[in-house]
């Protein structure tokens, strides 16, 4: 009779060997994850600090010795990646903020311009009506035109005394705007030849120098914003060829300039066909 063999020890920690891989497994995922974190956290510092830098040239935020981002960490080669492709982010947001600055600005200067219009229309309503002043938005400014029908007399550059209220009402609200003015005179193409003047070239410049010396040593205005054009027949707003063409043309016009226009005299005005009068 055969002896029966013993039954085979059962081994009950095999399962150890699978857990040892899934713990291995487990443990290698998190690390991963744990160092994609570490590179996101750097792509959001870095693109901190170029959002702060861009508003900073803005003028919404003070400047400050801060940094954003994360400090301290090693450069390797996928932060060099993050920082190249951060460079051309804060360069195009550089470029956004720049560009809505810039738009912001402008419209600031244009409704500033539009504002100084509608004060001007009102302290000088009389001679709006009577045709002695009109008014033109040019892309150097806004443009006040002083006809010389309301405030010269032919060949001359004295103002006349009937027009020194007026001109004491348009000091008032250029004094207190802060804008550069320049003062333009202009002829129409009649040649002039008298004891005072030889051409138009002298007749346009000097009633441009008269109304600035008018309005520095009368009426209290800062020289420094003022400066002098004579540009003779060279620059009209109407045809020469009727009695009324002329008679536009002969004006000392005030410029109001935008803050993105010098104040100089050698600054050339807008052609003829630019402005649009407003009565």
């Amino acid at each position: 009779m055969r002896k029966k063999r013993a039954p085979a020890h059962v081994n009950h920690d095999r399962w150890l060997v699978s857990y040892a891989d899934f713990i291995t497994l487990l443990f290698a995922f998190f690390v991963v994850l744990y160092a994609s974190s570490q590179v996101d956290k750097r792509k959001a510092g870095h693109l901190a600090e170029a959002i702060k830098v861009a508003f900073q040239e803005l003028g919404a935020f003070t400047a400050s010795n801060a940094k954003a981002g994360v400090q301290g960490d090693r450069a390797t080669p996928i932060q060099d990646a993050q920082d190249a492709e951060n460079a051309k982010l804060a360069a195009a947001l550089g470029n956004i903020v720049n560009s809505g600055s810039e738009k912001l600005t402008g419209a600031a200067e244009t409704q500033s311009l539009k504002d100084a219009q509608q004060e001007i229309q009102k302290a000088l309503h009389p001679e709006i009506e009577r045709h002695e002043v009109s008014m033109s938005m040019r892309p150097d400014g806004l443009a006040i035109s002083l006809k010389e029908i309301g405030f010269f007399d032919s060949g001359t550059a004295t103002i006349r005394p009937d027009a020194l209220d007026a001109i004491s009402r348009l000091a008032a609200v250029l004094k207190l705007r802060p804008e550069n003015l320049r003062i333009e005179g202009h002829t129409d193409d009649v040649p002039i030849h008298n004891s005072r003047f030889a051409s138009n070239w002298e007749l346009s410049s000097s009633r441009a120098t008269e109304m600035i010396r008018m309005l520095i040593t009368q009426h209290g205005l800062d020289p420094s914003r003022l400066s002098a054009s004579g540009y003779a027949e060279f620059h009209p707003i109407a045809a020469n060829n009727t009695v009324l063409g002329r008679a536009q043309n002969r004006r000392v016009d005030i410029v109001i300039l935008t803050p993105s226009q010098p104040a100089d005299p050698d600054v050339q005005p807008a052609p003829s066909s630019s402005p649009n009068p407003m009565p």
